[in-house]
């Protein structure tokens, strides 16, 4: 028999140690925003739910602490069926965990920094070479929680950390109201009526466009070849990282989720796209911001139809251009920042 507890608690060290190692880089404001989600979770607070600020500020010192002792301990190898695993061997895990209606993930994230988690399997599905794996609850999970993932042809969705991602959309918006793709999104799902069921609504709703970027980034990866990772590697920790993920991100959205949201004319998720277009991604991509403002002005969906073509091929020029060719100088990176520093503005 499985011991799901005891599972549970190993994949939840690894979390601790990975957080251990990486929590505290981020800025203070993101690191507090992220550590009070962490702590909703940990103590099994509802997403509306009042938060006790004494005693959340307790949990984050005892946390920093914790973290403080376990830091440069190894990941733990994971014992099933008398055998220990590999911590990264995802793979060869789920294998074993799926009849148990189970999922686990594990790979590297922005900066290298390690994800694992273990959750309830929701569903699991072929999509041609690729196999999709959708979790439920959340038995273990670090502090950033990444509701999607895409990993040697292994598709990772994750409905509760979605489910809180829209949330704290839905929340910021709230507290500075604009008009905008969030707004429509507020009354299209009715946030203000009944806000915990429009939640659901919204979650189920994106999870499948979820779904469709982490088959785009699959696919992007096709393209690119295994010599792209290793180039992000490399890069690893520095400002050229960030934009070479949000040029493969790009590229995935303009293989597979724009182009299947517009085929069947779903607004809903295209409004959402447009709302979460932020940061680097909204910053080297303007000619997205464009078609959509036409697209919400004219009603029609030619704007966006006719921006996917260019598209397309900027970002798969742009992506690969991270990967040195032969005889490249050690001025790749910034080289690579002066291309993006044009912008898609197609």
């Amino acid at each position: 028999m499985l011991d799901r507890h005891a599972l549970g608690a190993t994949v939840q060290r690894n979390c601790d140690i990975a957080d251990a190692r990486f929590a505290r880089d981020y800025s203070m404001c993101t690191y507090l925003l992220k550590m009070r989600e962490f702590y909703r979770w940990r103590q099994g607070y509802g997403l509306p739910d009042p938060l006790p600020a004494d005693a959340m500020g307790h949990w984050i010192q005892n946390r920093e602490c914790e973290w403080d002792a376990i830091e440069a301990q190894p990941f733990a190898k994971l014992r099933l069926n008398g055998k220990d695993h590999d911590p990264f061997d995802d793979g060869g895990i789920n294998r074993i965990l799926e009849p148990h209606g189970l999922v686990y993930s594990a790979g590297l994230g922005r900066f290298a920094q390690p994800h694992f988690f273990l959750g309830r399997l929701e569903r699991c599905e072929r999509r041609g070479d690729l196999t999709l794996y959708v979790a439920g609850e959340e038995y273990a999970r670090d502090l950033t929680a990444p509701p999607g993932m895409a990993r040697d042809g292994r598709l990772f969705v994750r409905r509760e950390s979605l489910r809180r991602v829209l949330w704290l959309a839905v929340e910021e918006w709230r507290l500075r109201p604009r008009p905008g793709p969030m707004a429509w999104l507020v009354d299209h799902y009715g946030f203000d009526l009944a806000p915990e069921e429009a939640l659901e609504r919204m979650t189920g709703h994106e999870l499948d466009a979820l779904s469709l970027h982490e088959i785009g980034e699959a696919r992007a990866g096709d393209l690119l070849g295994s010599a792209w990772g290793d180039a992000l590697l490399r890069l690893s920790a520095s400002k050229a990282e960030l934009y070479a993920r949000a040029a493969r991100d790009h590229l995935a959205d303009c293989l597979i989720t724009l182009p299947a949201l517009l085929e069947r004319e779903d607004r809903a998720s295209l409004h959402y796209y447009f709302a979460n277009l932020q940061g680097i991604r909204r910053e080297i991509f303007p000619a997205a911001d464009i078609a959509y403002r036409r697209w919400v002005d004219e009603g029609g969906f030619t704007a966006l139809r006719e921006l996917l073509p260019a598209a397309r091929a900027h970002w798969e020029r742009v992506a690969g251009s991270f990967v040195p060719r032969e005889g490249q100088s050690g001025e790749h990176a910034l080289a690579v920042q002066r291309v993006l520093a044009g912008k898609c503005v197609l």
